[in-house]
């Protein structure tokens, strides 16, 4: 063989190799993209099922842990030295064995509270725990420690990041991803995780709405890296308790003066609320009492779990990573009184989350005759404490009507009434200068009614409407493209 044919030879062989390992590793990058980006592979039964045992829980503990530990304030400042973070004591299987202590069935930990500090080993961003003179990663052991102690395991994550700048009126695509890159980290590095619980977004606090972010992006993202587990936005400060809106399990918390309704409430729900002062550890708590705790088992705990309801209680460890005595001895206190979490075979029905972006939010909308002080766009301000309401004196029909500009397609709408004020609803679309009819009967829940339909495309939605008492009331009327 020449030269030439054995040099031409060799280039051709390393050219097909390239190629070969190009396609290998494009082959494996599309199969990795479909893998976390396809649709999810959880089911309604998957839903319901985990809902359930989430009630059946009982009774766990909530861990505030974090920067502003080192701070008398519960917001630490969002670029506080990390020099800041010592816990030269930190003992996870304390927290655990403390919990167990009380009869409790997990815990949850928060990752990163509204100031942007996480205490896991992130490549997100240097501002963590892992250039901190503790140099640990507390999700980690925090995990570990509570399943070796026989304890499920949840945990807590905030939108709201002041250091990243994740606040209103300042999101990126960016920010987007970030979020996303921190939620895939603690969904694929800590093994099963049965709950994640958020905050920060969508709250009249935060002001960062599920547009900023968008909540079905995320929520999917979560359930394609873990199927089973349940995902819940402490909401409850806007949202109504009639209906799980943007997320699965309807969360409260009482510190916020948000509380369930014992006797009314059918939905897989959890409160929380503080055994000691703040969420996060003080100086004074050694030596200040905590919460009466046999008012907190009779009054909160049992009544609560009899009411679908898991309830979260938040325990905060010292400066030197370990609770303080007096928490211990109240735990203990708690497992004397707190002995069997609930065992319910199944929940009252009740209608799957609404996840998706609302259609209607702002746009231009009209109506018969209303009230002079509730007319017809308090309907579809995203605000539930506003109403549109028909005037009693109104002669021929009572009709609300909202108006796309341009055709949209969608498949869910829901009605939030007035408390006393239930309606019957005849739905109409505007489709190509013609009006249909959509016969779909809405499912009640409270004072909400939910239309889930086959999907239509409409310019306009119009609803006529036969008020019960009198007058119509509408808090908020969404409409919706749901992923089905």
């Amino acid at each position: 063989m020449s030269l030439t044919s054995y040099l031409y030879q060799i280039t051709n062989y390393q050219i097909m190799t390239r190629i070969s390992l190009f396609l290998l590793y494009s082959l494996g990058y599309l199969l990795l993209n479909n893998a976390l980006f396809a649709q999810p592979n959880f089911s309604k039964e998957t839903l319901e099922q985990r809902q359930l045992d989430f009630v059946n829980l009982g009774f766990g503990m909530f861990i505030h842990y974090g920067m502003p530990t080192f701070m008398e304030q519960d917001w630490s400042d969002p670029n506080a030295p990390l020099e800041l973070f010592k816990s030269p004591k930190l003992n996870a299987d304390q927290w655990a064995k403390a919990a167990k202590s009380a009869n409790m069935s997990y815990g949850c930990l928060t990752t990163k509270h509204h100031s942007g500090f996480p205490i896991w080993n992130t490549k997100t961003t240097d501002y963590n725990v892992m250039n901190t003179p503790l140099h640990r990663d507390v999700v980690k052991e925090f995990t570990e420690a509570f399943r070796k102690n026989g304890l499920r395991v949840m945990l807590y994550y905030s939108i709201l990041d002041m250091h990243q700048g994740i606040r209103p009126h300042t999101i990126t695509k960016a920010h987007i991803q970030l979020i996303k890159d921190q939620l895939t980290e603690l969904l694929t590095q800590y093994g099963e995780i049965d709950a994640l619980v958020i905050d920060g977004w969508d709250a009249p606090w935060s002001r960062i709405s599920y547009d900023d972010v968008p909540f079905d992006d995320i929520y999917h993202l979560v359930k394609s890296l873990q199927p089973k587990c349940l995902l819940m936005d402490l909401n409850s400060a806007k949202y109504p308790g009639d209906a799980l809106f943007y997320t699965d399990i309807k969360s409260y918390e009482q510190g916020a003066g948000q509380f369930i309704s014992k006797e009314h409430n059918k939905l897989p729900a959890m409160a929380c609320l503080p055994l000691q002062q703040n969420w996060f550890w003080k100086k004074s708590f050694p030596t200040t009492a905590v919460k009466d705790v046999k008012e907190l088992v009779e009054k909160f705990v049992i009544p609560y779990n009899n009411a679908y309801c898991n309830f979260m209680l938040n325990v905060a460890p010292n400066s030197d990573g370990q609770m303080d005595q007096n928490a211990l001895e109240a735990l203990k206190t708690i497992g004397t009184l707190y002995k069997k979490t609930p065992s319910y075979n199944a929940l009252p029905s009740y209608q799957a989350p609404i996840l998706d972006h609302n259609i209607a939010n702002q746009v231009p909308s009209n109506s018969s005759w209303s009230e002079d002080m509730s007319i017809m766009d308090f309907a579809n301000d995203d605000n539930f404490g506003s109403a549109w309401v028909s005037n009693p004196s109104a002669m021929g029909e009572v009709w609300y009507e909202l108006d796309f500009e341009r055709s949209k397609t969608f498949n869910t709408i829901v009605i939030t009434e007035g408390k006393d004020n239930p309606a019957t609803y005849t739905v109409t679309y505007l489709k190509d200068g013609k009006w249909y009819t959509l016969s779909t009967t809405p499912v009640v829940q409270g004072r909400i009614k939910i239309f889930r339909f086959d999907e239509v495309m409409g310019q306009k939605l119009r609803f006529s409407i036969q008020p019960k008492n009198k007058r119509a009331v509408l808090h908020e009327v969404g409409v919706y493209q749901e992923r089905r």
